[in-house]
């Protein structure tokens, strides 16, 4: 067993197939496989188990992968701290949900950063579970995990064993959002009904807990409508929204200069179990940098702009 192996075993956990796995490490399948053989023989263990839907870990295999993202994140830690010849930059990462509020408040954030002080930024655009594992596994210090009430609990107790610490900072009613030349965009309330000719655009979470891909797209089905279109992120599905005839999506709320800038609108949409909540996540043992607190205080000013509310 090496470091490598431990690095295989965890990517093809991310990807539950030997081909992304092998594709994301740049090798061939057969030489992924046969590592991952390896390292179960060594272990005396099934790490993983093969199934027509995919590759998944066994309960020992959950166990044993739990360790080796841990070792894997302090060899990472271990290499920056020590590493000579190389300038330390102070960095902000935030692996969250696309548009709305948050995509506003990063905006104003770079925009307070002094240009004389080096500084690396990173905003990735990511789903619930993704951006989970880009804080556990890839480094990334902040993220913001978007989740309806009725999923919460899930999130929470999938954190919990992930030792992550998170706070709710902000709860809203979804609102639709469409192209400003929609035949509703002059609507102040819609409706399920008046929504049900036209095309919902939806950002699914295939990677959802315990939900297989087709329950997952079925789950983020909000309207009976004749035809769904379904995208893995939300800059897709904005540019979507201008370009799809009678397209619509239901999001969190945008200030007007988003949506101006996108030609949207937004309209409000009131229907059980779609209330919504945003999580601030980092690890336990993190400690929130300068650059942290600086992008925090611009999510919540902006979100007290908007009048969106705390849990």
């Amino acid at each position: 067993m090496n470091l490598l192996h431990l690095k295989y075993a965890v990517i093809v956990a991310e990807t539950n197939s030997m081909t992304k796995a092998a594709e994301m490490l740049f090798t061939a399948q057969p030489n992924l496989s046969r590592a991952i053989k390896e390292l179960e023989s060594g272990l005396g263990i099934t790490i993983f188990r093969r199934t027509p839907k995919g590759i998944f870990p066994t309960p020992q295999g959950e166990e044993f992968l739990g360790y080796a993202r841990k070792i894997l994140s302090q060899v990472d830690a271990m290499e920056a701290m020590y590493k000579s010849g190389v300038e330390k930059i102070p960095q902000f990462s935030l692996s969250a949900p696309g548009a709305g509020y948050i995509e506003s408040a990063f905006g104003s954030f770079c925009k307070t950063l002094d240009p004389k002080i080096r500084a690396e930024v990173i905003f990735a655009e990511s789903t619930p579970n993704r951006t989970i594992t880009n804080v556990t596994d890839f480094g990334y210090n902040l993220g913001i995990l978007r989740c309806r009430r009725t999923q919460e609990q899930g999130y929470k107790t999938m954190l919990v064993e992930k030792d992550l610490r998170f706070e709710i900072i902000c709860e809203f009613d979804p609102v639709i959002l469409m192209a400003s030349s929609h035949p509703l965009a002059k609507s102040t309330q819609l409706t399920r009904e008046e929504l049900a000719r036209y095309t919902e655009i939806a950002v699914a979470d295939a990677n959802a807990p315990s939900l297989q891909l087709s329950i997952a797209r079925k789950n983020d089905i909000d309207f009976d409508t004749a035809q769904h279109i379904f995208v893995s992120d939300c800059s897709a599905a904005l540019s979507l929204l201008s370009s799809v005839q009678g397209g619509f999506m239901l999001s969190s709320p945008m200030s007007a200069a988003a949506l101006k800038a996108r030609g949207l609108c937004q309209c409000a949409y009131s229907a059980e179990g779609i209330r919504s909540r945003d999580i601030l996540i980092y690890k336990n043992s993190y400690a929130l940098s300068a650059l942290d607190k600086a992008f925090i205080d611009e999510l919540m000013k902006v979100k007290r702009s908007m009048k969106l509310a705390n849990d």
